[in-house]
């Protein structure tokens, strides 16, 4: 919420010169709130992550078909080709790059961090991140469309032991006066408990406001509580593991401004033996989605199959993908 592009996925390891490379955007998030006694032990993570882990439990909505090829050129570098061929809507190419650094500062991150992706019709989407110093890390994104620049955002965070603030800034216009500034801070009461609040500040030529949203979220070692409230409504989420194979996620949000709901209940079940990967789930206004990931070892490829049916409009699609790599 506030963000002007979206969340950036979390930080890659340098790629591996073997085996299946990190591909960005699908990369775990970052570890939530440590379980340890010492307070220091319990930093409550980034303001943008604290739905994540339910929402990675739901299916990734898929239609047509759509072939994914990774190259890990280095141990720091990758290239990513996409084909999205699509009966219903328009079919495009992507191309992406990934480079990592050096600049490593534990098993799973490693510093500083470009990512790109530019569609056959012009649009790009970029992000850099970089970790200055142990607690402050930063990132710039832009997003074009048709090679016309149409917002960027650049954001600093600050992770204390038992805390994290950020700031962020979008589209600044000093000849118009118009900007759009967010402000994040996450606090840990305990190990469990962490509450924070977010505050977003817009103004353009003759309209200004400010809107402000409070957050709560419990976390233990198998389920995650969080909850966002807010003027333009309520976000609220739970997360639970069963156990290594099966995870459940609901999660609601309530728009006020638009007067609309939707309550979304999801599960991912796991089968290592067989290497598949099952997500489903189920939304208040009947729509049932699933996907089905099936890797293929010992080749370096991945199958996916899609489905999603839609009872109150009567709307079936379904999608085929491959990634290679």
């Amino acid at each position: 919420m506030g963000n002007v592009l979206a969340a950036a996925p979390a930080v890659p390891p340098p790629f591996p010169m073997t085996g299946m490379p990190v591909v960005p955007g699908t990369v775990p998030a970052t570890p939530g709130p440590g379980t340890g006694k010492d307070p220091a032990d319990h930093n409550p993570g980034s303001f943008d992550e604290l739905h994540r882990k339910c929402k990675e439990v739901f299916p990734v909505q898929m239609e047509g078909v759509r072939l994914l090829i990774n190259k890990g050129l280095s141990n720091h570098f990758q290239v990513s080709h996409t084909v999205n061929l699509s009966t219903m809507g328009v079919s495009n190419y992507h191309f992406g790059a990934t480079y990592v650094g050096v600049k490593q500062i534990s098993p799973t991150e490693c510093f500083p961090v470009c990512i790109s992706d530019i569609d056959n019709s012009g649009s790009m989407n970029g992000q850099v991140i970089h970790q200055v110093t142990d607690g402050v890390r930063a990132k710039a994104a832009f997003q074009t469309q048709k090679s016309r620049f149409v917002t960027w955002q650049v954001d600093t965070e600050y992770r204390a032991p038992s805390y994290t603030a950020a700031i962020a800034l979008g589209n600044p216009d000093v000849l118009l006066g118009s900007a759009v500034l967010v402000t994040h801070y996450l606090q840990a009461l305990s190990p469990t408990l962490a509450l924070g609040g977010e505050l977003v500040y817009h103004r353009r030529p003759g309209e200004e406001g400010a809107m402000s949203t409070i957050v709560a979220r419990y976390a233990v070692n198998n389920w995650v509580a969080t909850m966002n409230i807010g003027a333009s409504g309520v976000h609220a989420s739970y997360h639970h593991k069963a156990s290594d194979q099966i995870q459940v996620g609901v999660e609601l949000e309530a728009n006020a401004r638009l007067q609309e709901t939707l309550c979304t209940l999801g599960y991912q079940v796991d089968l290592p033996r067989t290497n598949m990967v099952f997500r489903g789930s189920v939304d208040s206004n009947w729509t049932v989605s699933s996907v089905l990931e099936k890797k293929l070892p010992p080749l370096p490829l991945t199958l996916a199959l899609a489905a999603a049916i839609n009872h109150r409009k009567h709307k079936f699609q379904c999608g085929f993908g491959l990634t290679i790599g």
